[in-house]
C-alpha cells in the first residue's frame, strides 16, 4: 500500500543544505514514501540577474505586501535560474541519493495555472506608480494528474514556478503557496516548509525562541511571527490547513535529515483557529479537484 503524499517546500535560502535534504527525500522515497519537492530560488534569481545586468526591484502594494517586480526581463531570468540551474541541481542530488526524480515547472502538463495580476497601483523605488507589465499571478488551479502519474511510478516530482496564465504565457507565482496548493490538490497528509531557521520563532533574531506550535487565524493577518519570508510560509500553511491538509510543519532546512526530523517532531507545527474550533477545515475552492 502506498504511503500518503508528503509535499516538501525548499526555500531559496543559501543556508539550506540541499544535498542533505535530497539524500533524506531519496531515503524516504526508497522506503515507500511518496514525496513531491516544490522549490523556489530567490537567491539564484538575484545572482543571475546581477550577472546579466537585469535590475531587481520590489513592489509594495497599498496593503503593505511586497513581491518581486517581475517585468519581462526578470521573468526570463527567473525561468533560466529555476529551470536551468536550481532544478537540475536538485534532480541530480536526488539521483545521487538513489531516487528517480523528474523536474517540472507549473507550465508542464498545465499543472499550475494562475490569473495574471491586473494593472495595479504600487510603490516602486519610493514612488507610487501604475504597474502594467508585472508578470505575477495568483494560483487559480492545480491539475495533479501528472504529479500523480509520477508518484505512482515511484518518481519524485521536483516542481517550481512559473505557472501558466489564462493567456497561455508564463507568470511568476509564490513557491510557498504553490506548495500549499499542490498539497491540497493531491490530498497530501502533510506539508513540510523548510527554511533557514529552526522553525517559527517568537523573536526572529533569537533562534532559541523556537515555538513548537503556532496558530494562525482562519483569515486576516497571520500573527506577530510573520516577519520577512516567514509571512509567506504562514500564509501558505493556512492555505494548506484550510484546504484539508492534516499537518503543516515549518522546519530547519540546514540540518541532516531535515524532512525526517520534521516528521519526527522537530520544528513548528502550524494549526488554524478554524481547525481547533470546528474539528475540521474548510475546503480551498481555488484549487483543482482531487
Amino acid at each position: 500500500m502506498n504511503h500518503p503524499v508528503t509535499v516538501v517546500k525548499c526555500g531559496g535560502s543559501p543556508e539550506i543544505d540541499r544535498e542533505a535534504m535530497c539524500a533524506d527525500i531519496a531515503a524516504l522515497a526508497a522506503g515507500g514514501h511518496r514525496v513531491v519537492l516544490v522549490h523556489g530560488g530567490a537567491a539564484e534569481v538575484d545572482r543571475l540577474a546581477d550577472r546579466l545586468g537585469v535590475p531587481q526591484r520590489r513592489l509594495t502594494t497599498p496593503s503593505g505586501s511586497s513581491s518581486r517586480y517581475t517585468d519581462p526581463a526578470t521573468l526570463e531570468v527567473l525561468q533560466l535560474a529555476l529551470a536551468g540551474k536550481v532544478k537540475p541541481a536538485l534532480v541530480a542530488a536526488l539521483g545521487r541519493g538513489g531516487a528517480r526524480a523528474v523536474g517540472l515547472t507549473g507550465l508542464d502538463g498545465r499543472t499550475v495555472t494562475a490569473r495574471r495580476t491586473a494593472a495595479h497601483r504600487a510603490v516602486l523605488d519610493g514612488r507610487k506608480v501604475m504597474i502594467r507589465d508585472d508578470h505575477n499571478g495568483r494560483i487559480s488551479r492545480i491539475d495533479p494528474a501528472l504529479l500523480r502519474l509520477l508518484l505512482d511510478d515511484g518518481i519524485v516530482p521536483v516542481l517550481s514556478p512559473p505557472a501558466l496564465a489564462e493567456d497561455g504565457a508564463a507568470v511568476n507565482v509564490d513557491a510557498d503557496r504553490t506548495a500549499a496548493a499542490v498539497a491540497v490538490a493531491l490530498g497530501a497528509a502533510r506539508l513540510v516548509l523548510l527554511t533557514g531557521a529552526p522553525g517559527v520563532l517568537a523573536d526572529h533574531r533569537d533562534e532559541s525562541s523556537l515555538l513548537p506550535g503556532y496558530e494562525v487565524p482562519a483569515e486576516g493577518p497571520v500573527g506577530d511571527a510573520a516577519v520577512g519570508g516567514m509571512k509567506a510560509k504562514l500564509q501558505a500553511a493556512r492555505d494548506a490547513l484550510l484546504g484539508g491538509v492534516a499537518e503543516v510543519l515549518v522546519a530547519d532546512g540546514r540540518t541532516g535529515r531535515p524532512v525526517s526530523a520534521a516528521i519526527e517532531g522537530a520544528g513548528t507545527t502550524v494549526r488554524t483557529t478554524a481547525a481547533r474550533d470546528t474539528g475540521g477545515a474548510a475546503p480551498l475552492t481555488t484549487v483543482g479537484s482531487r
